[in-house]
């Protein structure tokens, strides 16, 4: 491998040739081999809008050359579309206020911008400290890039696979809208109602989780750019962050501003804690649903078996013909993984000492994560199950006529104690309700037709 000499404030360092990043990032590759977890490229794609606006501001101001301006924009253009992802290599764990990445940027933008320079016969250079990062910090940058990340992942990614789950549950809901089944309670019967009713509560829970993440991803819109060190925007003009959150919403459409309290956005992570506690809620729901349906398509007979779900691969290595509820299973431990983020993410947030939160990477890492697999999970699970349920009536139609808790019907007529005695009756000798009811002389054959009509006890429009 042939390499080049790059150096920084510590002196020479050799790095490969064919990579653009310089001494800074070379040495954070050396000095942090730990994991095999990477700086999301949503942290850097976030990272080239934020240069790319702050080349823009400063240009504005007048404290950058319309030349330089022009090559920043040209490299982050170029890092936008992909085509450099293999030069941002760092680990997650590096310094906890993101420096290293910052560098990592503000090397590659400026190796980059001096090579179309270069093309253009420019004398100037720009340089990845002086013009990359003028009138920043990575103490108010990696926040900033966190926001930007994190906002772009929930309304890309999240947003989308959420309503298409509850578009399918929708369409389910009324698929089976009058389609009778034993309600449960406590895992025991329960009242009936129908299984378009039990689906539109997953529905009406994934409406619900999508208004709380909507809701709290507003509060991501507040960005840190000008603060720099310390939250007082030494080394910035005064305009700079505002300037840097209108080029921001003209860059990417979303209507970022910049914070009014550059103190707390530098040290604080109260809005990242708040949004992902928003996608654990999302997350609890989801668990909810992939177990009720792998309950209810349990068996196929010697469970539940009130529904069907896809057979998509063979569930057994040693049973033949079994078929498991795997897309249940892998959006049930996504739903743990997310919830085990929610305490890794509170814990860091909690470490914000002085004037800065040190624990910035493995935030923003956590909660990407979250989104990936939240939206990822979603979408196989619609596809792959939840679009193919289908009711299995001859199933759903016995459990109705054999359960006892059909006698609550029966309490506005005879009273809770004498319906309870049927029940228990029916249960010790194994009868049928309507065969109990009669034995008792409480209830004759035409009453019993007359108040125990399942349809009568679910409460639905015909």
């Amino acid at each position: 491998m042939e390499y080049r000499t790059e150096k920084d404030t510590l002196g020479e360092i050799q790095v490969p040739a064919d990579k653009y990043w310089g001494a800074q990032t070379q040495r954070s590759l050396e000095n942090f081999p730990i994991g095999i977890e990477k700086m999301p490229i949503e942290v850097t794609y976030a990272f080239a809008e934020l240069k790319k606006a702050a080349a823009m501001a400063n240009y504005d101001l007048g404290k950058l050359s319309v030349h330089k301006r022009d090559a920043i924009v040209r490299a982050c253009n170029e890092i936008l579309d992909g085509s450099l992802d293999d030069h941002f290599p760092l680990s997650v764990w590096q310094t906890g206020s993101g420096t290293q990445s910052n560098m990592n940027a503000n090397e590659v933008i400026a190796f980059r911008a001096n090579h179309w320079l270069k093309e253009q016969g420019s004398d100037e250079k720009v340089h990845p400290n002086d013009d990359v990062n003028m009138s920043q910090s990575s103490n108010d940058t990696f926040p900033t890039a966190m926001h930007i990340a994190a906002y772009k992942a929930v309304c890309g990614k999240l947003v989308p696979a959420l309503n298409n789950l509850t578009d399918t549950f929708y369409q389910k809901e009324k698929q089976f809208y009058e389609i009778i089944k034993i309600g449960r309670t406590h895992l025991q019967d329960a009242t009936p109602l129908t299984l378009g009713q039990e689906i539109s509560g997953w529905r009406a829970m994934l409406e619900r989780s999508n208004t709380m993440i909507q809701e709290a991803n507003k509060h991501i819109l507040s960005l840190a750019i000008g603060g720099t060190a310390v939250g007082t925007g030494i080394n910035a003009h005064e305009e700079f962050g505002k300037r840097v959150a209108k080029q921001l919403v003209l860059q990417t459409g979303f209507p970022f501003y910049s914070s009014d309290n550059k103190f707390h956005a530098l040290t604080s992570h109260d809005e990242i804690v708040y949004l992902h506690g928003a996608l654990k809620g999302l997350s609890a729901d989801l668990m909810k649903i992939a177990n009720d349906i792998r309950w209810l398509s349990s068996g196929p007979r010697s469970g539940i078996g009130e529904i069907s779900i896809p057979a998509n691969e063979p569930g057994s290595s040693i049973m033949p013909g079994k078929v498991n509820p795997t897309q249940s299973e892998a959006l049930t431990m996504i739903s743990t993984q997310i919830m085990g983020n929610d305490a890794t993410i509170g814990f860091a947030a909690s470490q914000g000492n002085f004037e800065l939160n040190v624990f910035k990477p493995v935030i923003i890492y956590n909660f990407l994560q979250s989104v990936t697999l939240l939206a990822d999970g979603m979408n196989t699970f619609n596809d792959k199950c939840a679009s193919g349920i289908e009711a299995n009536l001859e199933v759903i139609d016995r459990h109705v006529n054999n359960s006892l808790m059909l006698v609550t019907a029966l309490n506005p007529h005879i009273g809770y104690e004498k319906a309870a005695e049927i029940a228990k009756l029916a249960f010790r000798k194994e009868l049928t309700l309507k065969e109990a009811a009669i034995e008792t002389g409480y209830v004759t054959e035409e009453q019993y037709q007359e108040w125990i009509q399942p349809i009568k006890m679910v409460n639905i429009d015909r």
